[in-house]
């Protein structure tokens, strides 16, 4: 029932094992959603292409770039995908489509096709090269852009209700993929389908039961936290409540602003980021979570462990004991020059003003650390399974290890002890 209910579950389903159908049935669907001739059409096959499938075609004279985003479920969640037009009336920088569906369980978005790299691609290149002015144009280009985010958030800051916040289609991002759908049982969706009741496999052929890693407290690097796994999920599942997060306000935003969602445009001068695949764009989305998932992506995820996992076990080195109650976790995993860079300008020109801001109009919650933390341990735990353990899994034990020990040094702050997240907050605290 759910594949004839959604086209695009179905095409991403074919497209894991005969892409040449999937790429024979994406030509036949978009050529009847749109009436326009379709030929050449190939998926492009990219390590950012976790809930979505991208990819080229010509239609008669003109070439064109497709994307669509594919949530399970999609059909009985609430708010509308696409609003691309939100963004570009807020000024924002965003690509427009040439054409859109936004039906249900077909959203698909159709661009004329650029010669720009995705700021994605660029970044990959800069962890590995390191090259100093490349890095510094890009610092610059995410500094403005930043400009553009801040601005855009104060000018649309409105106190909003429990309700116009349970409409905005980000929260399927992080709380809907906790819970099952129709009946909202916890755990449940992603959360049950690659952690709970799984086992873990980790460096060394350590196979660990969630059970046994879910309670105990995680020594991350030496440093111990302050909440277990099971207590992270259990905040998040009431905090991320979507009707919860109305506390701090909406504000127009494109909610899941990743760099393979974001254009490169070269310029003699000054280099210049675009949007593009706003799917959950909106002109409510609460303030605290609007730049919660991009600031993880685009820093935290890299270099290597969550996009590139075949890179990042050649790399880097990791080590997991569970010892009297505690999930110990040591790598020699750090973020690269061009991250550290980029997340010294996203604190600077994005959340330290933008955090002062809500504290004056009054619309900054006691809790916004927690909150913040929150969202930055759900973004890697529910965009994919981390769960090396589980077969057909694009993770190592190695990536495994790497990625919670991220997501859970993100979750909950140290007892005592500094490290790169305590940092970050100490650098935006207002």
């Amino acid at each position: 029932m759910a594949a004839q209910l959604s086209r695009t579950a179905e095409i991403r389903a074919v497209a894991t094992q005969d892409p040449a159908r999937a790429e024979a049935m994406l030509e036949s669907f978009i050529a009847g959603l749109f009436d326009i001739p379709v030929t050449g059409l190939k998926i492009n096959y990219d390590q950012y292409s976790l809930n979505s499938l991208n990819g080229f075609f010509r239609s008669g004279d003109n070439r064109f770039f497709f994307k669509f985003h594919q949530e399970e479920g999609e059909e009985q969640m609430r708010g509308e995908y696409y609003r691309a037009d939100i963004l570009a009336r807020a000024g924002l920088p965003v690509d427009q489509p040439v054409h859109m569906s936004t039906l249900p369980g077909e959203q698909l978005l159709i661009y004329t096709r650029r010669a720009d790299p995705r700021f994605s691609d660029v970044l990959l290149e800069l962890d590995q090269s390191n090259d100093a002015e490349a890095i510094a144009r890009a610092c610059v280009a995410e500094a403005d852009l930043d400009a553009h985010i801040l601005s855009c958030a104060k000018d649309s800051l409105v106190p909003i209700t429990p309700a116009q916040s349970a409409a905005e289609p980000i929260h399927r991002l992080f709380h809907e993929r906790m819970i099952d759908q129709p009946d909202g049982r916890y755990p449940g969706g992603r959360l049950a389908r690659f952690y709970v009741g799984r086992d873990f496999l980790f460096p060394g052929e350590l196979r660990l039961g969630w059970d046994e890693i879910a309670t105990a407290r995680p020594v991350i690097g030496g440093i111990e936290h302050m909440r277990s796994l099971s207590e992270m999920f259990d905040l998040a599942h009431s905090r991320y409540a979507p009707e919860a997060l109305a506390d701090a306000g909406g504000i127009v935003a494109h909610g899941d602003a990743h760099n393979a969602n974001v254009w490169y445009e070269r310029a003699p001068k000054r280099d210049h980021l675009a949007f593009f695949d706003p799917a959950f764009a909106g002109d409510k989305v609460p303030a605290l979570l609007a730049e919660v998932k991009s600031t993880f992506h685009n820093i935290f995820a890299h270099p290597f462990w969550l996009y590139n996992p075949e890179i990042a076990v050649q790399r880097y080195h990791a080590q997991v004991r569970l010892e009297a109650g505690r999930l110990f976790i040591d790598t020699d995993w750090a973020l690269s020059t061009v991250r550290r860079a980029l997340l010294e300008t996203k604190a600077r020109r994005f959340w330290k003003p933008w955090l002062a801001h809500l504290a004056d109009r009054e619309l900054l919650p006691t809790d916004w650390e927690e909150v913040l933390r929150i969202g930055l341990f759900l973004s890697p735990m529910l965009v994919m399974n981390l769960n090396a353990g589980e077969a057909g899994n694009r993770h190592n034990p190695t990536s495994s290890a790497i990625g919670l020990a991220v997501a859970l040094a993100a979750g909950s702050a140290p007892v005592q002890g500094q490290d790169m997240f305590t940092e970050f907050f100490d650098q935006i605290r207002p």
